[in-house]
């Protein structure tokens, strides 16, 4: 059956991406950034501005993309539309290790608007990503806090603070009278994005949310997210030949001998695999064609290749290393070049001779383009970007990476489609 799903804060279209490619048909998204919505445009969601009324909305004949800000978009034409999920990742500045950590007191926080969301649609699912910054012991209240707001979202918060209206959920929550048609289970899963096949070090927390009248089978729905890939057996991969056979670009020997004497084997040989590798840098741009380092010109898009265009200025210092070609990439942050840890450059495979450097010898780096940023965080070659460098890179630096999103979005059709509604 077809499955249906709304989206805010959409950015550049990762979890788009992803719950289309699981099977979701999109009644409505979601963005304010300017550039953001041009890339949704351009992947043929129609643009509307911000007070549109809702029946122009609702009689679109692609699906609308509500440009600007979600706290003036009326979300209630949606409730007979029987909407399957939800999804969003609320701006996390808020909750960012590198922000201010203001939490609540920040008025960048939109968790409340996700909320309001859940209220005036009644979806059956909701699945809510942000930064693993949420985790921290000086934020735990709250996010419990958060988690309860989201399983009783029709009791509101109106002038007290948010302890009062923690202290007000509690108390409903014990008592256990809530409609279930208006109350919501609710699960948090700290993921680190690696574990899925995903070439990119990225640790997160996915909030999933199904509505207490739904037979839902939770132990399910854990099977379905369970991590697929691991770095040990990356490390095992390394001392066999299939990490290194079949590649269009053969690698030198003298990486390999790098690679292996920096990682001992961890395994044996003969001990039961339950997982796949984790997805490698050099994985993720297979195919794609190098870039020429005498043609670093911003320009010229290499290979015929869109967003595959050299930028100089890459350097490595303290604090500032790069990303190596047999490991996944660094977390892709929301910053053209030039981000703190360097995670925008990448080592190469070709050395040089230098008798400062440990060997004799140092590896040739650059900057890497907007396609391999945008395989890094597994976004579909047909997925089109729009705006300057910056706001691309800004754009993939937001978004979910999209086979993550898929993860998540499968298991929820798939709960669903297994569930039935309580008598």
């Amino acid at each position: 059956m077809e499955r249906t799903s709304v989206e805010l804060f959409a950015g550049g279209g990762g979890l788009v991406q992803a719950s289309t490619n699981a099977g979701f048909r999109h009644l409505l998204v979601s963005e304010l950034a300017p550039r953001a919505c041009e890339t949704l445009e351009a992947n043929g969601f129609e643009g509307y501005d911000e007070g549109t009324p809702s029946r122009v909305l609702a009689e679109s004949t692609r699906t609308p993309l509500a440009r600007g800000d979600v706290r003036r978009l009326d979300m209630r034409f949606l409730k007979e539309r029987e909407v399957d999920l939800l999804a969003g990742g609320p701006p996390c500045q808020p909750f960012s290790l590198g922000g201010v950590a203001k939490g609540d007191e920040d008025e960048r926080n939109m968790f409340p608007e996700m909320f309001r969301a859940v209220r005036e649609i009644r979806p059956k699912a909701v699945i809510c990503e942000n930064v693993r910054g949420l985790l921290r012991k000086s934020f735990e209240p709250y996010f419990e806090y958060i988690k309860r707001e989201l399983s009783l979202p029709f009791l509101q918060r109106a002038d007290s603070t948010w302890t009062d209206h923690d202290h007000a959920l509690r108390e409903r929550i014990a008592a256990d009278d809530t409609d279930p048609t208006m109350s919501y289970r609710v699960e948090a899963f700290p993921v680190n994005a690696a574990d899925y096949g995903v070439p990119q070090i990225r640790n997160r927390v996915i909030l999933v949310a199904f509505r207490s009248d739904l037979k839902v089978d939770w132990k399910l729905f854990r099977d379905e997210v369970e991590e697929t890939h691991s770095e040990d057996e990356l490390i095992n991969a390394y001392h066999g030949d299939a990490y290194w056979r079949n590649r269009t670009v053969t690698v030198p020997d003298h990486v390999r001998a790098d690679v292996l004497d920096r990682y001992p084997a961890r395994l044996p040989t003969n001990a039961p695999r339950t997982r796949l590798p984790w997805r490698t840098l050099r994985d993720a741009l297979e195919g794609l064609p190098e870039i020429d380092l005498k043609r670093l010109d911003k320009k010229t898009a290499q290979g015929g290749v869109a967003d595959h265009v050299g930028w100089p200025g890459a350097r490595i210092y303290k604090g500032h290393t790069p990303n190596e070609l047999d490991r996944p990439a660094k977390t892709v942050k929301a910053g053209v070049h030039g981000v703190p840890g360097g995670e925008s450059v990448m080592l190469l495979d070709k050395r040089e001779k230098d008798p400062t450097a440990p060997g004799g010898f140092r590896y040739a780096h650059r900057y890497m383009t907007v396609r391999e940023t945008a395989r890094v965080m597994t976004f579909g070659d047909h997925w089109l970007l729009r705006g300057p460098r910056s706001e691309r890179m800004r754009q993939l630096g937001n978004a979910v990476p999209v086979q993550l999103g898929e993860v998540f979005a499968n298991a929820v059709r798939t709960t669903l489609d297994k569930a039935e509604v309580k008598p």
